[in-house]
């Protein structure tokens, strides 16, 4: 390969690279006096800063935790890391993030999360959408070697690959993963991933970086697809400051990287080509030297973050919601008897009719079948390139769903079955629910997930009947809803797409189908509950399936002399503890029914926080009761099933003991 020597600006480069690895060397020192908490050093991989020149300011980043000198030249400077370092208010993250885990949406540069490789599906949903676009943008994505045997890894490229999205995986091979030396795991020289579209360089030295990278990414701007860019590195430091690596590695092996030590490499070859003294650059050395203490130093006395704000941002609570489109709500209001599966589709189709940002991804979602339950019947037709079908992968679906929101798009993703989120759990609580708080707000993730749940349709089994909210409501960052009625349905959809943070839309099967007529619609704010039957001696507290069950016990009760209150929770997160507290201050007494498990369930959240404040504990005229499914898994025989549910006998014996 020939040097394009000249097309990369060297001597800013090689200050750049000095820049990064005296910050890593003053974080060493500051720990040693106790001035930090955690360094993770990026020494022997700060070539990969070439990769910054040959990108456009429109392009994204997708880096990681070693990446310090590509961020400095993509536009960080030292004062920012130091930030970071000390976990300071006006660092990237406000002190929420570790050093290393750099972000700013000013710069393109995306918000790093801690778990190896789950960058990448959010990298190559970035690309769909910068491809979709059609702009010439590019995404570039940073990842150590040891990470690309993580499963997101194989299918982020192989989603770039299908799709030819404008995508570059930088792969950073320092032969280590904290201790493991990776040589004999790497699944390319296994011969277990395609090295077609493999490119392997000596990543020490800044001009091959930047001619490789300049030509992958090239190839991507101009549609040729993505490009791997297998860079061979040395780590000369430990993995972190909690290691120490001469405990795994040999004083010669150690001695072997020094000597091939990129930053004096690169410095050695500038001065034999006359582009500068050894002189001149020993005085460079010692004023960059100064210039990262100086910047530490005044990083170390500025603003703290404040404990107050330890939760903001967690989940925004000033989404503006536009009206629903009065033809929308014309057609919802005066329809015959429909079904949520209807007005979801309906919804769906006015959404993506108003804004052009809506895009569709899911397993089987395209026409003729247009989804295993209908959501999205006849929408493929109509946006053909905007309603996709997705791999049978959930980690695709919900990755590429972070990366197009943190693009710009709207996206509205279909899980087949709650169920099957398992694979799908790390992008879903590592990266989706975490990016409004981890960059402090700079960055949202306006993701919507449509997830069918829940049991009462006899043969479901284990995996086809789980409702899981009180899973997914210990997630903070994740807004949860769950329709009853069609009306609801709608518009808590249309809420979903305007909101600025994940939503994982819960619709229950046993009730999608069941028809109504909608004569008004409900409110379109999140955290609104619902009063689907009033009384005065009982607050009957439920969402999902069982508000038919509720609805049922009411009116059993009521034979009884028994006034039972009905309130649908509607959104589990927001939700609305102010509406059940005031339904409480009324009648005095509580039940909670839940289709979830009983342990850990959101039953117990909702006794806990109306029984821990003393005004509402003194309301109460008898223990609060949960009623929910016994705590194991949902058997596929129909009797099996319905003995593990909530029934009304059961309803109904809570409600006497809280009568008594």
């Amino acid at each position: 390969m020939g040097h394009r020597v000249g097309a990369l600006p060297p001597l800013e480069v090689l200050q750049i690279m000095e820049a990064s690895r005296q910050g890593d060397r003053r974080e060493g020192i500051l720990l040693r006096q106790g001035k930090g908490w955690f360094s993770v050093g990026g020494m022997g991989q700060e070539a990969i800063a070439a990769v910054a020149y040959a990108l456009r300011p429109d392009d994204l980043l997708f880096s990681y935790y070693r990446d310090r000198a590509l961020c400095l030249a993509r536009g960080f400077t030292t004062y920012d890391l130091a930030l970071e370092f000390f976990a300071k208010r006006d660092s990237s993250s406000g002190g929420r993030q570790m050093p290393g885990h750099h972000g700013s949406k000013r710069l393109g540069i995306f918000s790093i999360a801690t778990p190896t490789a789950s960058q990448c599906l959010p990298a190559t949903g970035a690309a769909w959408a910068l491809g979709m676009e059609g702009q010439g943008r590019v995404v570039v994505c940073c990842v150590g070697e040891a990470a690309v045997r993580q499963g997101e890894y194989y299918e982020a490229v192989a989603l770039a690959r299908q799709e030819q999205l404008p995508v570059v995986f930088v792969v950073e091979d320092n032969g280590y993963g904290i201790s493991t030396p990776t040589a004999g795991m790497n699944p390319y020289r296994l011969g277990v991933l395609d090295s077609e579209i493999l490119v392997q360089i000596n990543a020490r030295d800044p001009f091959v970086v930047y001619e490789a990278a300049s030509a992958a990414i090239e190839r991507a701007r101009s549609g040729g697809g993505p490009t791997v860019l297998w860079c061979e590195m040395d780590r000369l430091c430990s993995h972190t400051s909690s290691d120490d690596q001469r405990v795994y590695r040999s004083e010669s092996e150690l001695a072997a990287m020094e000597e091939r030590d990129p930053i004096r490499r690169f410095a050695d070859r500038l001065i034999g080509d006359g582009m500068l003294t050894a002189d001149d650059w020993k005085t460079q050395c010692e004023a960059i030297a100064k210039d990262v203490e100086d910047a530490y130093a005044t990083a170390l006395s500025a603003p703290d973050p404040e404990p107050a704000t330890v939760a903001n941002g967690a989940l925004g609570d000033d989404w503006a919601i536009p009206p629903m489109p009065e033809d929308l709500v014309s057609e919802l209001t005066g329809a015959d008897a429909i079904t949520m599966v209807t007005a979801l589709n309906m919804t769906l189709a006015f959404a993506m009719r108003h804004d052009a940002r809506v895009v569709l991804f899911g397993e089987d979602i395209e026409d003729p079948k247009g989804g295993v339950f209908g959501f999205t019947k006849g929408l493929s037709t109509a946006y053909p390139q905007r309603v996709r079908n997705s791999p049978l992968a959930e980690a695709t679906i919900i990755g590429v769903g972070v990366g197009m929101a943190a693009a710009g798009l709207r996206p509205v993703f279909e899980l087949q079955f709650i169920d099957f989120v398992g694979p799908g759990f790390n992008q879903l609580v590592n990266q989706a629910s975490t990016l409004r708080w981890r960059t402090s707000g700079d960055e949202i993730c306006p993701l919507v997930l449509i997830a069918p749940c829940g049991a009462y349709l006899p043969g479901g089994g284990i995996w086809h009947s789980q409702t899981n909210e009180g899973l997914w409501a210990h997630v903070p960052g994740l807004a949860i809803c769950v329709p009853t009625t069609p009306g609801d349905a709608a518009t808590m959809l249309w809420a979903a797409i305007h909101m600025d943070d994940p939503v994982l839309v819960l619709v229950p099967k046993h009730v999608f189908r069941r028809r109504s007529s909608v004569a008004s619609l409900p409110d379109l704010q999140p955290g609104r509950c619902a009063v689907r039957r009033s009384g005065t001696d009982v607050t009957l507290v439920t969402w999902g399936s069982t508000v038919i069950l509720a609805d049922e016990a009411a009116r059993t009760a009521a034979e009884e002399g028994i006034s039972v209150e009905v309130i649908d929770l509607r959104w589990i997160a927001p939700c609305d503890w102010e509406g059940i507290a005031e339904s409480v201050a009324r009648t005095g007494r509580l039940v909670v029914l839940h289709e979830d498990s009983r342990t850990g369930g959101v039953g117990d959240t909702v006794v806990a926080e109306m029984t821990s404040r003393p005004e509402r504990w003194n309301t109460f005229l008898a223990p609060p009761q949960i009623v929910a499914r016994t705590d194991t898994q949902v058997p596929f025989c129909p009797i099996l099933e319905y003995a593990a549910l909530p029934d009304l006998p059961r309803v109904m014996d809570a409600l006497r003991t809280v009568m008594e």
